[in-house]
């Protein structure tokens, strides 16, 4: 198996590798878009983040990974062994399935096992990859060039937490509840704003212009494919160290105190940016919230709020033909006279 770059080693693109951090300790935060240059990153990024993640407690034998402490996300069979008091646990990694650009929707979906109904006459459903990805990770590479109604059926799954599936004489229903991440080139083609908006964070990936940066990610990046083994051996504390700080964060997030202050603050900045609907107000609270925990803080202050307000935010902005500033700058600003009361 080949080895994943350690997240730890990844040298800037620190706003992505915070986006990714709080996706993995609040799922609920609705995703991540990371769009930028070639070659800046970000499939490393995600990758090294499924090498990262802590191991999770999943029902022995289901095909849909179910979370044993959770029965309200059971699956039918996972409910009928538990009937039976005969539900048994084990550690699995969690989930991080690829989306190839050419899948099919039955791929995505799952469909009829016609191999069994054409040699056994019998009705199986055959699990596609949302069942794979629950209580996990999707990842779309080149995500704007997938075809708008596998987004859109991704998108609606991912707000659910449930697939259904009502084709070929099946009616299924399973749990899948999945955290998106797509990463994509601006250059190739831009995500229509109503898929932009339900993405949770939208993060900007440029390359470095910093010399010294440009050389220490040629620097690891070379130590890393000459000796893998050595390079993630070398980073393996940084890594252990990371992880514990996710499963901490995770223990703690629902614990973290966010004042009406802070609320009112989020408000704001969102009224005077025109976004549209309150995604963007729930999403900046559950991001502060999650970078709070993040940091062991058990409440939310502005600190926090300012940092993940460009994530959260800048692609939720309205077209402004007489503003020609960046959907950043934009929210740079607003930051500014927010905050500066």
């Amino acid at each position: 198996m080949a080895r994943a770059f350690p997240f730890s080693a990844i040298v800037g693109q620190d706003e992505m590798k915070l986006a990714l951090m709080i996706a993995a300790v609040d799922p609920r935060i609705g995703g991540v878009l990371a769009f930028g240059d070639r070659g800046s990153g970000k499939s490393t990024a995600v990758r090294a983040l499924a090498a990262l993640l802590p191991t999770m407690r999943a029902v022995a034998g289901c095909r849909y990974q179910c979370d044993p402490d959770d029965a309200t996300s059971w699956c039918e069979a996972c409910r009928a062994q538990a009937l039976k008091g005969k539900l048994k646990s084990h550690r699995v990694p969690v989930p991080v399935v690829d989306l190839p650009l050419g899948a099919t929707e039955d791929r995505v979906v799952g469909a009829l096992d016609l191999e069994r109904a054409l040699a056994h006459g019998e009705k199986t459903f055959e699990a596609g990859l949302l069942a794979r990805a629950n209580r996990g990770f999707l990842y779309i590479d080149e995500v704007n060039l997938l075809e708008d109604h596998l987004v859109d059926l991704l998108l609606d799954v991912a707000a659910s937490g449930e697939n259904v599936v009502e084709r070929d004489g099946l009616s299924i229903r399973h749990p899948a509840r999945i955290v998106l991440v797509g990463t994509g080139n601006p250059e190739e083609g831009e995500l229509r704003p109503q898929l932009l908006d339900r993405f949770g964070l939208s993060v900007e990936v440029k390359t470095p212009d910093d010399l010294l940066t440009r050389i220490e990610v040629i620097k690891r990046r070379d130590a890393f494919e000459n000796d893998p083994a050595g390079f993630v051996a070398q980073w393996a504390k940084e890594e252990a160290r990371s992880r514990k700080t996710i499963l901490s964060a995770r223990e703690r997030i629902d614990e973290v105190l966010v004042s009406d202050a802070m609320l009112t603050r989020a408000a704001q900045l969102c009224m005077s940016l025109g976004t549209d609907g309150l995604r963007g107000e729930l999403t900046l609270m559950r991001g502060a919230r999650a970078v709070a925990a993040i940091e062991g803080k058990k409440v939310v202050n502005e600190d926090h709020l300012k940092r993940v307000a460009p994530a959260a935010l800048r692609h939720r902005l309205r077209r402004n033909p007489l503003d020609e500033s960046g959907a950043s700058v934009r929210v740079e600003r607003a930051l500014a006279e927010c905050f500066a009361a």
